[in-house]
């Protein structure tokens, strides 16, 4: 009775290990795969904002498109309940707003949508922001409206023409 007791915790012990085994090695490749899905969201609604500057409105719809598929696949982690399903709802808010802005080609009211979705987006942003990233949230103070950048330098995506450098830096992640 005590051999069999005896291989029996041998075998537990040895399938735990296996196990643990596992998880190291998978894990590596879904922190990079979760790493480059993030980079992926902030690559592409900072090209969405870059759009907004040059005025491209053919652009901003790729751009939008682009962003509205990579935040598809992105799954939130380590969130309670409540944190999950408000997380969720602003994501699907912002993949909304991103499908209004590929329905038109005017860019003054491709604009206008990006100003609420660029809202949502830095309220997301600490979980879309991959850990090598610095971004800022910038502030047009004549208007109020708001955008996320890589850069300190002001390039206000809302208006390029008159008020290019119009703006500030008001918070970091």
């Amino acid at each position: 009775m005590k051999r069999i007791l005896v291989i029996a915790l041998i075998c537990l012990s040895a399938l735990g290990n296996a196990q643990l085994k596992s998880k190291e090695e998978v894990a590596p490749e879904l922190v990079e795969k979760r790493e480059a899905l993030k980079k992926e969201i902030t690559k592409n609604y900072l090209a969405l904002k870059n759009s907004l500057i040059i005025s491209d409105s053919l652009a901003v719809v790729k751009n939008a498109d682009a962003l509205k598929s990579s935040l598809k696949n992105f799954k939130f982690k380590k969130l309670s309940l409540e944190q999950m399903n408000e997380a969720t709802t602003k994501r699907n808010e912002i993949v909304d707003l991103a499908t209004e802005v590929t329905a038109t080609k005017n860019i003054n009211k491709q604009r206008k949508i990006v100003q609420d979705l660029s809202v949502k987006f830095w309220d997301l942003a600490p979980k879309f922001k991959a850990d090598d990233a610095i971004l800022y949230l910038q502030v047009c103070p004549m208007t109020g409206a708001v955008w996320t950048s890589d850069s300190k330098e002001i390039k206000n995506p809302y208006y390029p023409k008159n008020m290019l450098t119009c703006g500030e830096v008001k918070a970091s992640l």
